[in-house]
């Protein structure tokens, strides 16, 4: 039996401020090498792996579940991209993944936002399928959701969730993602999941309220992307700066299932002395 859930998202390949290996080559045949803070992105995401991983997990086998937004697209007319040719998008996106595929005991992929990945996911599908993630019933590689149960908790993954422009509300979203999915069990007489797991926000956060098996957990996890053009407009982006990290989901004694999460975040800029 595998106790142990490793959740990631929004590595944003291709994106001058994603996710990049140290270098790596173009279709044109031009070498990319990562930026500075690429550089110290790069570092956290091998000590991640290196590290984390098997210290939270015990040294025990594990699963991935990537939650979306593998790859950064061509999006909002975004000149922040390194390429937008999407096969080397994706190529970018198979050489930061395929290791951490290889250690996993089984791997699952999410779609993520459309604008990024493609109308219907199409390139985070085809991205899954070089991966050789694990498929749903109809036997695409890449789901818009998935159902989970590890032991005896019920998980929840998609990648989008609502936001906000103020931390005051950073719980709002995260709470009634919570609500909406016992509502909606309750309606229809089904199991609630235990466990809601959402992305795209690039910010990690955690909620939990007590239940019957103990507590309902309902998580954002954070990113692999550093601060775009993009963040700069959003009133809580303009002050905040950029988190790095991941989830572990394991089940721990008497059938309870518990969370941990590492974020790494990038230093504010230094300030102007006058």
């Amino acid at each position: 039996m595998i106790n142990n859930i490793i959740v990631i998202s929004d590595i944003h390949c291709g994106c001058g401020f994603g996710l990049c290996p140290p270098r790596t080559t173009l279709d044109n045949g031009n070498t990319v090498i990562y930026s500075p803070l690429q550089k110290k992105m790069w570092q956290w995401w091998k000590e991640f792996w290196g590290k984390w991983v098997p210290m939270v997990t015990k040294g025990e086998p594990y699963i991935v579940v990537f939650n979306g937004d593998a790859i950064d697209g061509v999006h909002h007319n975004a000149k922040t991209q390194i390429t937008q040719n999407f096969a080397d998008q994706i190529q970018i996106a198979y050489e930061v993944l395929a290791p951490v595929r290889d250690k996993a005991t089984q791997y699952y992929h999410l779609r993520g936002t459309e604008s990024h990945v493609g109308q219907s996911g199409e390139f985070e599908e085809e991205l899954a399928r070089r991966l050789n993630s694990i498929p749903d019933d109809v036997g695409n590689y890449a789901r818009w959701e998935m159902w989970m149960t590890i032991k005896k908790s019920l998980i929840h993954f998609t990648h989008h969730i609502g936001g906000t422009g103020s931390s005051s509300y950073e719980s709002t979203a995260v709470y009634k993602e919570m609500v909406e999915a016992f509502v909606e069990a309750g309606r229809w007489n089904e199991k609630p999941p235990d466990i809601v797991v959402r992305s795209h926000r690039h910010r990690q956060f955690e909620t939990r309220i007590a239940t019957k098996n103990g507590y309902g957990i309902s998580l954002v996890t954070p990113a692999w992307q550093l601060k775009t053009p993009l963040v700069h407009r959003l009133p809580q982006g303009r002050a905040s700066t950029p988190q790095m990290g991941g989830y572990l989901i394991r089940s721990g004694d008497e059938d309870s299932v518990y969370t941990r999460f590492k974020v790494w975040k990038i230093e504010r800029s230094k300030e102007v002395i006058i």
